[in-house]
């Protein structure tokens, strides 16, 4: 079967046409120029900006996918969590597709598609569902930093989440705060290759605390704190690669040691890793360090597939048409704020 996929939970819009597991087409629309000057995303832009861009995104995802309308024969879209305004723009729409061409509709978990993003690799990308097992994954992203057991296919528990700030959010707060431009992450990651992560000492949170939670607000105080207490630090280049490295490497250390003990507890041998921030080059480098010294499999999302995309939404409502999973009511709302099954409250 085809199936269109339709994603707006925050700021890109796109659309994707999946057959049996192969991407055929992945059309992304960023917002990211329009909200910079705002430094984070306005809400009520992103919103209109879905609306402006839907129908140029679906049209180009079956036009590259060479699949007519006529030959889809289900439709999925991010259900929720994300910005309520942006959610509705796509739900509506392909809510609206499914119940004009009488096909079923699914609406998705946006968390839930990141865990199996990083099964989609080859070029024609193809979901290697044949390869799954058993693993803890990490979903590292401006808004959310979560830990999940993934015991088999469409069978998860999260084992931590965030208590406050994402390490997205952490990334960029800071960011924020050395004057770097929206969103400052991927301007970090490039200046922290220059640098000496061990040039300033910030705090690792909840390193060694025994649970799986994550806490980065202590650290964006502490990288506030520290610019107000050394005024001109940053005023040369060494100065802000250095301090770049050092915010960087108090960021991973705790994504890394953290994901490597869950998976070392639940008996795993297979780590897997999506969302934004798993973009980042210095947590993909020590994350496969840990891995390969702990004789564990690494799976890291591509980063196509990394930032928010209709193909991963298709890929898993595909999964879970074939696995017998009930259709979305074509009346169903967005949700949100709606929870992978098993987060802590």
């Amino acid at each position: 079967m085809a199936l269109l996929a339709i994603e707006t939970s925050c700021d890109e819009t796109s659309a994707s046409v999946v057959h049996e597991g192969r991407i055929l087409s992945n059309a992304v629309s960023s917002q990211v120029a329009l909200h910079a000057e705002y430094g984070g995303v306005v809400p009520e832009l992103a919103a209109r900006e879905h609306l402006r861009n839907l129908q140029p995104m679906v049209r180009a995802a079956l036009a590259e996918s060479g699949v007519p309308i006529s030959r889809i024969q289900g439709v999925a879209a991010t259900r929720g969590p994300g910005l309520p305004s942006a959610l509705m723009a796509g739900l509506k729409a392909a809510q609206g597709i499914a119940f004009t061409l009488r096909l079923p509709f699914f609406g998705v978990h946006h968390h839930e598609a990141h865990l199996y993003s990083p099964w989609i690799s080859g070029n024609p990308a193809q979901a290697r569902f044949d390869e799954f097992e058993p693993n803890v994954s990490l979903i590292a992203s401006g808004g959310h930093t979560i830990l999940v057991f993934v015991e088999s296919e469409l069978k998860h528990r999260v084992l931590g989440a965030t208590v406050d700030d994402a390490a997205g959010e952490c990334f960029d707060k800071s960011g924020k705060l050395m004057g770097l431009p929206y969103p400052a992450g991927p301007h970090i990651d490039r200046l922290a290759a220059e640098g000496n992560p061990k040039a300033f000492d910030f705090p690792r949170p909840k390193l060694s605390d025994p649970d799986d939670d994550f806490s980065f607000s202590g650290l964006k105080t502490s990288v506030r704190y520290c610019l107000r207490d050394h005024p001109g630090i940053l005023d040369d280049r060494k100065g802000l690669a250095d301090f770049c490295a050092s915010v960087q490497g108090a960021i991973v250390d705790v994504l890394v040691a953290k994901t490597i003990r869950a998976a070392k507890r639940m008996g795993v041998r297979c780590v897997t890793a999506s969302g934004g921030v798993s973009c980042n080059g210095g947590l993909r480098r020590q994350l496969a360090s840990a891995c390969a010294r702990e004789r564990i499999k690494l799976r890291l999302a591509e980063k196509a597939y990394c930032t928010d995309n209709a193909a991963m939404i298709g890929v898993l409502a595909e999964r879970q048409m074939i696995l017998g999973k009930d259709p979305t009511p074509c009346d169903a709302d967005i949700m949100p704020s709606w929870e992978l099954a098993g987060t802590k409250v």
